[in-house]
């Protein structure tokens, strides 16, 4: 059984997750943890989402603030194992929601270029590519995207 929970970026589990997704990343980008370690870093957020299969955390995301209507989803990661089962989208769904019902009115969010599936997962989405809304995100690897509500 699936389940969602809302937590926070000190959640044990959401630790072990994100710890895995650095793993992949680095694989994906022939890179190191400490390369985008400053970029990656999440503390003390309070709108962190976990999935859990049976009591097994399998997914996780989150969203900061970056102005008075915009958020940004980060550090989004879906287990290999259950890749395309939706997973992925129902959690963006579920941050959505939880953004909007905070106020928001938009999402942006960045990802890799070398991450086609996340691309159109977001696209399938509602989301559509823009540039770089920040100097973090204005590299050659990047994709950055936005959605409206």
């Amino acid at each position: 059984m699936i389940n969602i929970t809302r937590t926070d970026s000190n959640n044990p589990d959401f630790q072990k997750l994100t710890n895995k997704l650095d793993i992949e990343l680095c694989r994906i980008y022939n890179t190191q943890p400490k390369d985008y370690e400053e970029y990656n870093r999440i503390t003390d957020l309070g709108t962190v989402v976990l999935v859990y299969f049976n009591s097994d955390p399998i997914a996780c995301g989150c969203f900061k603030k970056l102005d008075e209507t915009t958020v940004e989803l980060k550090r989004m990661y879906v287990d290999s194992a259950f890749r395309g089962r939706g997973i992925g989208s129902t959690m963006v769904k579920e941050l959505e929601n939880w953004a909007m019902g905070l106020g928001s009115k938009a999402v942006v969010l960045e990802t890799g270029k070398k991450q086609p599936e996340a691309i159109a997962m977001y696209r399938k989405l509602g989301y559509h590519n823009i540039s770089g809304y920040s100097k973090d995100t204005e590299t050659d690897n990047s994709v950055c995207m936005k959605k409206t509500f």
